[in-house]
């Protein structure tokens, strides 16, 4: 059994780190409920977005555009958001498992990353890094996103990659967050009706390659800051999470110790007393 003050020792390092958890779940707690309103104020702008790039598709004829169709490359970009901190649970973990179980080549994939945590996850893992951003984290603006969103349009506009992917956590609720892997380009066409089911066709002013050249850019670059505010929200959630569940199993491990260190002292108590009466008795006899 461990002396009185190892265990003493190893309860009061609990207790310090515990100390440590429980302001990190609070900071993760205000962090979370900012990032959270920002997010939800701002998805109904994102989902906007895509149902009118899916709306014009759907009321358009077959349009000869590059953001429609693969340009022959067999390289693909995918623009991956994680975090630059750790103690967030599986948050990091589950979005480089995303990318290494997808099936993909690492030889014909370039990585965008956003995150130390999962640029570093990847390159260790063989995977092509063109691209750093982490700098981005903690506030980032639609800027930083359109800057992003210029990198990748311009390796589609050059052919040296033919899809773009963007991989990020989407956030439901404050315990529940979801890996995504999600395609940008080429557009996918989802087949819905048209409205009021009449089949007429959408007018263009100018054409609809001129209007899909404004709007598909600013659909991806939209689309790329909502997963930027999303995946902010999740990492706060995550961390608030694993630091909530670390302080309980500290608490746990302080009572376990706690209760070893009791018995260990009135293990000690019963051994002075022992000595002491077999002494006197020595003595009296």
């Amino acid at each position: 059994m461990a002396s009185m003050r190892d265990i003493k020792r190893r309860r009061d390092s609990i207790q310090s780190t515990q100390q440590i958890t429980k302001a990190m779940k609070l900071v993760s707690t205000v962090k979370l409920q900012r990032a959270r309103a920002r997010a939800e104020q701002a998805r109904p702008y994102f989902d906007k977005m895509y149902e009118t790039i899916q709306s014009i598709l759907s009321k358009s004829e077959k349009i000869d555009h590059p953001y429609l169709s693969s340009n022959g490359s067999a390289r693909r970009a995918v623009i991956v958001v994680t975090s630059s901190r750790g103690l967030a649970g599986g948050y990091n973990n589950n979005i480089v498992r995303l990318i290494t179980d997808s099936g993909w080549r690492p030889e014909d994939t370039d990585i965008y990353g956003i995150g130390r945590k999962g640029v570093d996850a990847l390159e260790r893992r063989g995977w092509h890094i063109v691209s750093d951003d982490s700098d981005v984290l903690g506030e980032p603006s639609f800027s930083d996103a359109a800057a992003i969103g210029a990198k990748v349009l311009d390796a589609f506009a050059a052919g040296e990659i033919g899809e773009i992917y963007l991989a990020y956590t989407r956030f439901k609720n404050t315990v529940v967050h979801v890996p995504v892997l999600l395609r940008l380009l080429p557009v996918e066409r989802e087949e819905t009706e048209t409205d009021g089911g009449d089949g007429l066709l959408m007018n263009y002013e100018p054409g609809p390659e001129e209007a899909l050249d404004l709007l598909i850019p600013k659909y991806v670059n939209s689309t790329i800051f909502g997963a930027l505010i999303e995946a902010d929200a999740s990492e706060n959630g995550a961390r608030m999470q694993a630091m909530d569940a670390a302080s309980g199993n500290a608490d746990e491990m302080i009572a376990s110790l706690s209760l070893l260190y009791n018995r260990a002292r009135q293990g000690a108590i019963t051994q002075e007393l022992t000595e002491i009466i077999s002494g006197a008795e020595a003595l009296n006899g």
